[in-house]
């Protein structure tokens, strides 16, 4: 009775971790279901369903809002657990800080400034002769730009001194792979874990902030 009535105990927890971060699971739900989908097609209606979907040049330069929304429902390899994951520790956390509104805001920001910075530095690669004519069709899909930027702006949500090991391994993570052979996703990630960072007045006032390790309580008297 005591390993049911845990288990009980844990799928209540579990229940109610999830409802106080209802959009971090939607999103969840529906990357869910497009890799099923995704699963079920051949690789050539696959490769060009998802390039349809990307936040390319040249589909930002026909379909900008369309491409912008339907890049984030998708996820360009099919492995949905390691998501289920990454949206559970990060998130899910800051959804649940700063509500569902600003968590929203937070994403957007991240997503989609980061694409277009980046693509439009691809875009003058390509112009000055840096880049190839035919990247301006290369697949840039998936939500790890919105990743980058809740990771960053979770950053605040830690107590001192645990945040800047937090916030080194952070730019670590996002700033290395710009020192040798740099993509404009290296530099889309770099930028979104910044924009992250930029958006401290949307989580300012949002209570205490979290210790991994607290004090033991010093002895009375």
């Amino acid at each position: 009775m005591t390993g049911v009535r845990r288990g009980a105990g844990l799928g209540r927890a579990v229940v109610a971790y999830v409802r106080s971060a209802p959009g971090t699971y939607v999103w969840l739900a529906i990357l869910f279901f497009t890799t099923v989908a995704l699963h079920h097609m051949s690789p050539e209606f696959e490769k060009e369903f998802l390039r349809q979907r990307s936040t390319n040049i040249h589909e930002l330069s026909q379909n900008p809002v369309r491409v912008l929304i339907t890049s984030g429902m998708w996820i360009d390899g099919g492995h949905w657990l390691p998501y289920v994951a990454a949206y559970s520790v990060f998130h899910a956390q800051v959804e649940r800080w700063v509500g569902t509104a600003r968590w929203v805001v937070v994403c957007v920001a991240a997503h989609v400034l980061a694409t277009l910075i980046s693509e439009l530095a691809l875009l003058r690669a390509i112009n000055d002769g840096h880049a190839p004519a035919s990247a301006v069709n290369t697949l840039d899909i998936g939500v790890s730009y919105a990743l980058a930027g809740v990771m960053g702006v979770l950053t605040y949500r830690i107590a001192a001194p645990w945040k800047y090991a937090y916030l080194a391994v952070l730019l670590a993570v996002y700033t290395v792979p710009l020192a040798g052979g740099r993509t404009f996703t290296d530099v889309g990630h770099a930028l979104a874990a910044l924009i992250g960072l930029a958006c401290y007045p949307l989580v300012r006032d949002r209570g205490s902030t979290w210790k991994p390790f607290r004090s033991p309580a010093a002895p009375s008297g």
